[in-house]
């Protein structure tokens, strides 16, 4: 596949706030300010400020060609349809890519923010040039993007690659669809936190929740806590049994992951690689890579604008 010569936007829907940019390819050549989402209640408002926006960003980069949203929810793909976004009251049943395309006059794919992800690593980032990747993001929740035979899965109904909804343990907490031990209700941002108080309770330290996000642990373990660095590798445990399971479904390239909490490096990579090893027959072992993300906070907007511009 050639990287595309369009100029296109990518938009990253998040709950707090909605980010615009103008790519070339992998080049990010600029950022908008942020919509705040709170700011305009309801779709109609938020779509008209997003409009809005892409008028501005057009007189500046006459060239641009298409626009790509990742949403924070589930999406039918080919109809630009979002279902619902859990966390922005009002989505519900909203014909997006109709009423974007509509207003601003050019072509708008809308993807879930999690595959965007994926889209963006697979294409130009840590797992360029892999034929089959599993790319995470490690943050309020647990994302996951497929690419399998170099393209995009999505499922039957555009729902595959929910990995945060996975068990670990068909004995385990609730998840948010009833599902039992679901893995981001063990290491989304809020239940690393209160794992670490409840951890540093049991050897008679009383902690925070502020004192305990994943970045603090991260500090913490670096300095030589060994409370923390036990944490790590629990955590490690946790998402390893995941990965495990999925290499033996799927038998990617690799794994990438990206997202805060992978920001704590080798604290949290070495443990899991061990995890996933033990886990796993050599033949499926030894060629798996598992890699942090390239890109960071921009992989949304990269990833929306790749899937637009490649879908022309």
């Amino acid at each position: 596949m050639q990287d595309s010569e369009h100029y296109s936007i990518g938009i990253d829907f998040g709950g707090t706030s909605v980010k615009l940019g103008v790519c070339r390819g992998a080049e990010l050549l600029t950022t908008d300010e942020p919509i705040p989402t709170a700011a305009h209640p309801g779709p109609n408002a938020l779509i008209g400020a997003m409009a809005e926006r892409v008028e501005g960003l057009r007189q500046a980069y006459p060239g641009i060609a298409a626009i790509g949203v990742g949403v924070p929810g589930l999406v039918d793909f080919d109809r630009g349809y979002v279902h619902e976004l859990t966390n922005v009251p009002g989505w519900k049943h909203i014909p997006l890519k109709t009423i974007l395309g509509e207003k601003t006059g050019l072509p708008v794919v809308v993807e879930n923010d999690a595959n965007a992800m994926a889209y963006a690593e697979w294409r130009y980032g840590a797992g360029r040039g892999l034929r089959n990747v599993v790319a995470l993001t490690l943050g309020t929740g647990v994302g996951g993007g497929l690419v399998l035979d170099n393209k995009m899965f999505r499922g039957s109904s555009f729902s595959a690659g929910e990995i945060g909804q996975m068990s670990i343990d068909f004995n385990g907490k609730p998840g948010h669809y009833g599902n039992l031990g679901a893995l981001e209700k063990y290491i989304g941002n809020a239940q690393i936190a209160e794992h670490a108080v409840k951890r540093y309770a049991e050897a008679g330290m009383s902690k925070d929740i502020s004192e305990c996000t994943p970045k603090a642990i991260a500090i913490a373990a670096q300095n030589g806590d060994d409370i923390a660095r036990q944490i790590w590798e629990e955590l490690a445990d946790w998402l390893g049994t995941t990965l495990s399971s999925i290499a033996w479904l799927l038998n990617p390239d690799a794994f990438v992951i990206g997202g805060g909490v992978a920001q704590a490096g080798a604290l949290l990579f070495e443990p899991l690689e061990r995890k996933v090893q033990s886990m796993l027959s050599t033949v499926v072992w030894e060629k798996l890579q598992i890699l942090p993300a390239k890109f960071s906070n921009e992989a949304g907007i990269i990833g929306n604008a790749a899937l637009a511009a490649d879908a022309l």
